[in-house]
């Protein structure tokens, strides 16, 4: 199969503005260019392409069926360099924070707080990047989120979360099947999520409960699935206290038993101790030390 080459750049910005007015002369004003030099440019861009991108109309342009399909793609491509540039190069680009980190953490913990940091610095942008693990420090971001014990070498962790292990479920899930005590989990789907090394066996033990089988069960690589399969009714979560506080105050989940066990991971906001954050980041980074100082449980 015979490849395309990649036409010029200014050839295919011509062209995306030219699709996007269906106007030769629009297009020229927007480009700073003459007409005819637009009009040059897309014929180069077809004699290139071996297709024609547009009819030429006695009222203006209409895209052929080859120029609609490539327009989006040229579009998009522009768009992502223009962002792309602006990200790294602009003067502005110290107002974009970057983080990595849990997207459990991020969607029950970090989100429903983060309409109130915009509204106290609405000129600082937030990309967060989610992974399910993080072992390795990514020099293309600001800040971490990590789960563990917090010592990670090289790196300064602050704690954000004091977590206990608690089983979770559907309010619906006991009126069908009895779930008063631990024992009564045998009866039940378990859902694991794979990594923790709290899990349903270290829960069970603590709790002294030895006759529910925790090998059994749904396996999953995120607190996020897990809580969903809990909310359907599925089976029951062992949740992280800090992730589901809100899900049991909208009466989403519910926690059948009182007794809670202390986690010995939490949360922890994480950076290079060597390397100082630009200014935006610096707010953002106490902003999320404030916002755990804040939900810290009670002594």
């Amino acid at each position: 199969m015979n490849q395309k080459s990649l036409p010029p750049l200014n050839w295919l910005h011509t062209f995306e503005a030219s699709a996007r007015h269906l106007n030769f002369t629009h297009a020229a004003t927007e480009l700073c260019l003459t007409q005819g030099a637009v009009s040059q440019q897309i014929r180069l861009l077809e004699s290139h392409l071996g297709v024609a991108l547009f009819q030429r109309l006695a009222r203006g342009l209409s895209l052929t069926k080859e120029g609609r399909a490539y327009y989006p793609v040229v579009q998009d491509a522009i768009s992502r360099l223009s962002v792309g540039t602006s990200e790294i190069f602009s003067p502005d680009s110290q107002s974009l924070v970057k983080i990595r980190g849990s997207l459990s953490f991020f969607s029950y913990w970090l989100a429903p707080k983060l309409a109130d940091f915009k509204a106290l610095h609405p000129h600082i942008d937030i990309r967060y990047a989610s992974h399910i693990w993080l072992a390795e420090w990514d020099a293309e971001e600001d800040m971490e989120i990590r789960w563990g014990h917090g010592d990670w070498q090289g790196l300064l962790s602050q704690r954000l979360t004091w977590d206990s292990l608690m089983p979770v479920c559907s309010p619906a899930l006991p009126q069908h099947t009895r779930l008063d005590t631990p024992a009564d989990l045998t009866n039940h789907t378990l859902l694991h999520v794979l990594g923790y090394e709290e899990g349903w066996g270290y829960w069970l033990n603590i709790m002294g409960e030895d006759q529910v089988d925790f090998s059994r069960g749904m396996q999953f690589d995120t607190l996020v699935s897990t809580l969903r399969m809990a909310e359907l009714g599925q089976g029951v979560a062992l949740a992280r206290s800090s992730m589901v506080s809100e899900l049991i105050a909208q009466g989403r989940l519910i926690a059948p038993f009182a007794k809670q066990v202390e986690a010995s991971e939490s949360f922890y906001l994480v950076k290079e101790s060597s390397a100082p954050l630009h200014s935006a980041a610096q707010v953002f980074f106490d902003w999320l030390l404030e916002q755990a100082h804040r939900s810290k449980p009670a002594q």
